[in-house]
């Protein structure tokens, strides 16, 4: 697919002779669970640098509220979780990905504990609860509610004593350096102070995370953006799946307050999710109710807010005991109390939110992307294990175990070091336009509104091209311009990856797995168990 509004190779002008370089086996850009991993495997053999756009904490990974899924008791098996995982990924999971991942994760997960996490404990073991869609509880947890940030944290002080990995925060990257013969050598960013920066590598880990920030409703943090989407789609690698968009049934309600993510774990320990009327509804939807995968979740507040005329449902937890809930949940409970909600007077209101991207860069069972030496992991890579929807907690195994594949491929690649790199002549220059220029925020807070509207947890084909046909007018606008600023940056990758979204959204003419189509309901074996592929054409 190539669209001729917005394509343009790299976002800035480039001359490599008098841009200021760095030098390095490997560049890992990210600061999640994926990238935190693949930096520590791969700093064994090679030198690496770490850039992120933020500081080291600012990732969905450290926001993760739910859990890591792993089989840690005996009650449970391989085989369980894997069925679990194909029965949500509905058809589209790549089963050996599947096992791969699964047989991994008790290792990994051990690991992690041994490094330092304080996961929760009962009796001297792991302690595992129970979430929408899986069979058994395996669910691990750290700090009740906090896993996310006890990992990351876990995994930054292991990378920060690791004298061979040197960090660069609030480093945005701007794009991927490619040569003609399809390799990438390394990229190119700017730290707000220094200018515009090159750095060198010999192979690239693309670790950037997640596109909440495309909607209006998420629970993603703010540098969301799907800049690795953009950068990967600019340099000619396969992208897979981008229309499916995992949204979370549950984000707290507060006219005029940031969406907080209130975890399903909650659902698992028995919250019930009723209507404006106070009435209990899941049944209606689902025979597994409140432990439905989330996607079903998701449709069903949906529709009993449409039916009800509300903004937003509600969770009942009034029957939890109030010691048992602080200790269980000690963020939610601090958060609700901010807001001056009692939990056992008062009900929770909750809508859903964009949360999760299920496609993205196409890898292999190596992390390898279709382009040479570049590699991608976490959220921003598409390697088959969630299918058409992720189970839950599933995210933080792959970022684990991908991870650590992608820095284990980097350390066993004949052309794994610096010194075995060729260092091309780049020069890039983008012709002056005159056309006006758009205010980018005005853009960015429009197009995350028609995101939401029009390419949202239900979609149908006239709202879909309507989508395309608006995104390409503020792209004549907007992707011709040279800009200096992550603000500027971050509108063009978000332009970029929303058409591409809405595109795809409305080739997959099916419904399956997160992706609902209102006016093509049912799921196609026939025409659609398959991925959906898409490629800049040069």
């Amino acid at each position: 697919m190539a669209e001729k509004s917005e394509f343009r190779r790299y976002l800035i002008n480039i001359d490599s002779i008098s841009t200021q370089q760095l030098f390095t086996d490997c560049v890992v850009i990210g600061s999640g669970v994926a990238a935190l991993r693949a930096a520590i495997e791969a700093s064994e053999h090679r030198n690496i640098i770490m850039v992120c756009k933020g500081t080291m904490q600012d990732s969905n990974t450290y926001k993760a509220q739910g859990g890591i899924a792993s089989v840690l008791n005996k009650a449970d098996t391989f085989e369980s979780h894997i069925a679990d995982t194909l029965s949500t990924g509905c058809g589209i999971c790549d089963e050996n990905v599947v096992e791969h991942v699964v047989h991994q994760g008790p290792e990994l997960v051990e690991q992690l504990l041994q490094w330092g996490t304080e996961f929760d404990l009962t009796g001297g073991h792991i302690a595992t609860t129970l979430e929408g869609g899986h069979s058994h509880p395996r669910v691990a947890h750290a700090h009740g509610d906090e896993t996310g940030r006890i990992i990351a944290e876990t995994l930054i002080k292991k990378v920060r004593q690791i004298s061979n990995i040197r960090i660069l925060e609030n480093f945005y990257t701007i794009d991927l350096l490619t040569t003609e013969d399809n390799k990438c050598v390394g990229i190119i960013g700017c730290d707000g102070q220094r200018g515009p920066q090159i750095i060198w590598a010999a192979n690239t880990i693309l670790a950037t995370g997640g596109i909440g920030q495309l909607y209006r409703e998420t629970t993603n943090p703010e540098g969301a953006t799907g800049d690795g989407i953009a950068m990967a789609y600019r340099a000619g690698a396969v992208l897979r799946d981008l229309e499916l968009v995992q949204f979370h049934p549950t984000t707290l309600y507060i006219a005029g307050a940031t969406r907080a993510l209130i975890t399903e774990t909650l659902r698992g320990e028995g919250a019930i999710l009723v209507d404006n009327k106070g009435r209990k509804f899941m049944k209606n939807y689902h025979e597994a109710a409140e432990l439905a995968p989330r996607d079903i979740v998701s449709r069903a507040i949906l529709a009993q807010m449409r039916k009800t005329e509300s903004t937003h449902v509600y969770l009942d937890v009034r029957h939890f005991d109030r010691t048992f809930f602080a200790q269980r949940f000690p963020f939610i409970n601090e958060l609700l109390d901010s807001f001056d909600i009692d939990i056992k007077k008062d009900l929770i209101p909750v809508r859903p939110s964009a949360h999760y991207m299920i496609g993205g860069v196409k890898t292999d069972t190596s992390a390898q992307t279709s382009i040479k030496n570049l590699y991608a992991c976490g959220e921003i890579a598409s390697t088959g294990l969630h299918g058409a929807n992720r189970l839950g907690s599933n995210s933080l195994l792959e970022g684990l175990v991908f991870g650590k594949t992608a820095g284990q491929a980097i350390t066993k690649s004949t052309r794994a070091t610096a010194a075995h790199l060729k260092h091309p002549l780049i020069q890039y220059q983008i012709p002056h336009s005159d056309r006006t220029r758009l205010d980018t925020e005005d853009v960015r807070n429009s197009l995350r509104a028609l995101m939401w509207r029009n390419v949202g947890i239900t979609r149908m084909e006239q709202p879909l091209l309507e989508a395309q046909e608006i995104i390409r007018f503020w792209q004549r606008y907007v992707m011709d311009k040279i800009f200096d600023s992550p603000a500027g940056w971050e509108c063009q990758n978000m332009l970029t990856t929303s058409l591409l979204i809405a595109r795809t959204a409305e080739m997959r003419r099916e419904s399956r797995g997160v992706h609902f189509r209102r006016d093509f309901p049912d799921t196609d074996d026939k025409n659609f168990k398959k991925h959906i592929e898409i490629k800049r054409e040069t």
